[in-house]
């Protein structure tokens, strides 16, 4: 599925739903069961990998965008974290002046200023439908009416019908 032959990074798009808010951007992946949450960094760099810029014009766009210089490293930070969550289907080899750098060593690299613009790829594990979907059987003890499938927990703790 990677290949270190092409240079240009490319989001992966299949397996995944994607729902866009005003200052990040949700994704859940369907073959991990993983929901991640993007800022507006991440999600800028991920939705310009098309497998055609190059992440030095991903850092442009990305300056032009912010109105601010924006260093390549910080590209390389969110292909390396969108790359670690499986949101990538093609990630290039990252170039030896980078290294393995994280996000304390870019911070400090690039000065205070980027940590504005420092990609974060928030993630958590989602729970399977069967998980989500289970709830107390009328007749069960309860403390709280959204345990019980009946949605009511009556006194004295017991899942049913409307009192």
């Amino acid at each position: 599925m990677k290949s270190n032959r092409q240079t240009k990074p490319r989001a992966r798009k299949d397996g995944l739903i994607v729902h866009r808010l005003p200052d990040e951007v949700l994704v859940y992946d369907l073959d991990r069961d993983r929901a991640h949450c993007l800022n507006e960094t991440a999600a800028f760099v991920w939705q310009k990998c098309d497998g055609r810029k190059s992440t030095s014009e991903i850092a442009q766009a990305l300056g032009k965008t912010t109105n601010t210089q924006v260093d390549e490293k910080i590209v390389w930070l969110a292909i390396d974290q969108l790359d670690r969550n499986h949101l990538l289907a093609v990630t290039p080899p990252r170039p030896s002046a980078i290294g393995n750098m994280n996000r304390r060593e870019v911070i400090r690299a690039l000065g205070v200023a980027a940590a504005v613009t420092i990609p974060v790829v928030a993630s958590i594990v989602a729970p399977t439908p069967a998980q989500a979907a289970t709830c107390l059987p009328n007749g069960a003890t309860c403390s709280t009416g959204p345990q019980c499938c009946s949605g009511f927990c009556n006194p004295p703790g017991v899942c049913g019908n409307a009192p």
